[in-house]
């Protein structure tokens, strides 16, 4: 090698190790993206694009050729355009919800709305935040199938350009869905019941048949839609709770055919063909997304199954593509990247770049999240990422455990996490878990963290930190804890029960009383107070036994604290509880930040920029380089 090219090679690799090592600004991780959603029209002429801003989601339709503006709209603060629908290729569908912070749920406030393209003669529908769209009829451009559900679950047709709506069938389901065949004919309906139960009926004449029926966390068996006979019918079907599969079944015969299953998770994505005839493959996300082809002879199987294989590295979500098959719109992306929007031509054989979320992110200054699997003490395999920092050798590294929200139904899933990104960016590794009770991995799975909050669900979490400390990637000696909304309570409730494994932890919008959520917006509805009837511990006692805030005695971990004062689905009250237990045994917080006009989770982007600044600062002061330099080590 020449003197020059080593120093040229010398050059590169310096000035490689200085982008790995740039601190990228905190605002780039949380400034608003420049889209959430993207739809097609049917004639792949238009789409239509929402865009969020801060306290407010707007919705525009652009022109996919030049992408002109031809028509904005904006229903102010906390309003979010959500199902968005072409009901054709001049009239859009959409709700508005409602949501205040950052981790709420969406609620429906106000109506379905529907509106000509560039605007005009737009129409509120009445009570149209109960319903839900089950099917366009394209030799009808003017209605579409509806459903509601109050006692019953109501099939409607709705004229997109009146509101009138006309009721088809009713059907014995009180949280119901319909599948309707390709002559809009309802066939099934199935969901779930206040109580947890679920329900499947078919219709046979006039009549519902019950198909199946079974608790919260038991079987399932569900309609996804009909093959192109109308006599066949795909089904996801979870045997005993387990993972879903996907069968083809008969519907004069009962037999069943088995389509697709991955025996660890249950699908999470289908495609279908642009006449919605024919299932042409599932999505998987055991590990990292993955497409499982079904009807390998479809024409649109083998484009779609091109474009995977165009984009190495990254998963694709594909969107509804034009009626005539000619426009694929799909979402391209990966751990380091956040989605980008393409569009395919079939025709032209060429695909179009038409936006990219957050354009600014530089997928080469961004860390690897990879997938993880291990066996739980009961020898129950449990899965998750470790999100290893860009640059690093991988070894001995501070990590921060990151246990998800919810807790019974999400998951952790591979793909672009700012937060995550965020601490990786700092030199802290990341571990993420679906311990058990999260969602994905069959209902079986998910019930058996049911009455488990403070007792297995924690030790998952145990036994993943330990994993990854046998395997050499994180410092035993430097993790902290930090979840919002469940995972707050688990980051508490984690080093209450192992007061000698975390150097720190961090409750955001955690829950620290679980009796204190019967004040939560939820906790009024029925389906809210059957949930934490199955979930919950059912004793006082045992409440009081997983709630953290009754076991700050063992907390040897300084604590951070963080919350919204206009939090209602965690109340505020859980955080002053907790802090009035820790000065009742001589302790405090390091830490609180408390935003008065914040909800579940800050929206505001100096606020986000202020909380973890101080995040960043606490995590460092225990287990970063500022620990570091406190012990006088290297």
């Amino acid at each position: 090698m020449s003197f020059l090219k080593g120093l040229l090679l010398l050059a590169s690799l310096l000035l490689g190790a200085q982008a790995a090592a740039r601190q990228v600004p905190i605002d780039d991780f949380f400034k608003d993206a420049e889209f959430t959603s993207i739809s097609l029209s049917p004639d792949g002429k238009h789409m239509a694009v929402t865009v969020p801003q801060s306290d407010r989601t707007v919705l525009a339709v652009l022109r996919v050729s030049d992408k002109g503006i031809v028509g904005k709209w904006d229903f102010g603060e906390n309003r979010h355009f959500r199902q968005v629908l072409w009901a054709n290729n001049d009239r859009l569908l959409f709700n508005i919800t409602f949501k205040t912070g950052r981790y709420d749920f969406e609620t429906a406030r106000g109506n379905m709305y529907a509106s000509n393209i560039d605007g005009s003669k737009r129409i509120d529908i009445p009570n149209g935040e109960y319903y839900r769209v089950v099917s366009l009829t394209p030799e009808d451009p003017r209605t579409i199938l509806v459903e509601r559900s109050l006692a019953n679950a109501y099939l409607s047709t709705l004229d997109v350009y009146t509101g009138k709506v006309t009721t088809v069938a009713t059907a014995p389901v009180e949280r119901g869905t319909f599948l309707v065949d390709h002559e809009y004919k309802p066939r099934f309906a199935y969901g779930e019941m206040n109580d947890g139960r679920n329900v499947t009926y078919r219709r046979d004449g006039d009549k519902w048949t019950l198909v199946h029926e079974s608790e919260r966390n038991g079987a399932t068996y569900r309609p996804l839609g009909f093959a192109a006979d109308n006599q066949h019918v795909y089904m996801a079907k979870g045997e005993q709770g387990r993972p879903e599969t996907v069968v083809l079944l008969d519907m004069q015969t009962r037999e069943e055919e088995q389509l697709s299953s991955n025996g660890t998770v249950s699908p999470s994505a289908y495609l279908w063909s642009s006449d919605r005839k024919t299932l042409l493959g599932v999505q998987y996300e055991d590990g990292i997304p993955y497409w499982d082809w079904i009807d390998l002879q479809h024409p649109e199987t083998l484009v779609y199954a091109g474009l995977v294989k165009a984009f190495p590295g990254k998963a694709i979500n594909f969107l509804r593509p034009s009626s005539d098959g000619r426009y694929l719109a799909m979402r391209v992306y990966s751990d380091k990247q956040p989605s980008e929007a393409f569009l395919f031509d079939r025709q032209a054989n060429q695909a179009t770049y038409l936006a990219g979320s957050m354009d600014w992110i530089k997928p080469g200054e961004m860390s690897p999240m990879k997938p993880i699997s291990f066996k739980a003490r009961d020898g129950l395999e449990l899965h998750g990422y470790l999100t290893i920092p860009a640059g690093s050798d991988g070894k001995n590294l501070p990590m921060i455990v990151n246990p998800h929200g919810g807790p019974h139904g999400p998951r952790d899933e591979w793909g672009f996490n700012p937060e995550v990104q965020l601490l990786a960016n700092r030199g802290f590794a990341v571990l993420q878990v679906n311990f058990r009770g999260s969602g994905g991995y069959g209902n079986a799975f998910e019930g058996k963290g049911y009455r488990k909050w403070g007792t297995a669900m924690q030790d998952d979490l145990t036994d993943a930190v330990r994993y990854v400390v046998a395997q050499g990637h994180a410092d035993p000696n430097r993790v902290c804890i930090y979840g919002a909304s469940y995972g707050g309570y688990a980051a508490l409730m984690s080093a209450v029960r192992e007061p000698d494994l975390y150097r720190c932890t961090v409750g955001y919008v955690g829950v620290y009383d679980l009796d204190a959520q019967y004040d939560a917006d939820f906790a009024g509805q029925k389906f809210g107070q059957s949930y934490l009837k199955d979930v919950y511990p059912e004793s006082k006692a045992e409440r009081m036994e997983h709630s953290p805030a009754y076991g700050v005695a063992r907390l040897k971990a300084p604590v951070m604290l963080v919350h919204g004062e206009k939090d209602v689905r965690v109340p505020i009250k859980n955080l002053h509880f907790l802090v009035e237990k820790m000065a009742a045994v001589g302790k405090k917080p390091e830490v609180v930040v408390i935003e008065p006009k914040e909800a579940h989770g800050f929206r505001d982007l100096k606020n986000n920029v202020n909380l973890y600044t101080k995040m960043l600062a606490f995590f460092d002061k225990y287990i970063g380089t500022g620990a570091q330099a406190a012990a006088g080590t290297p």
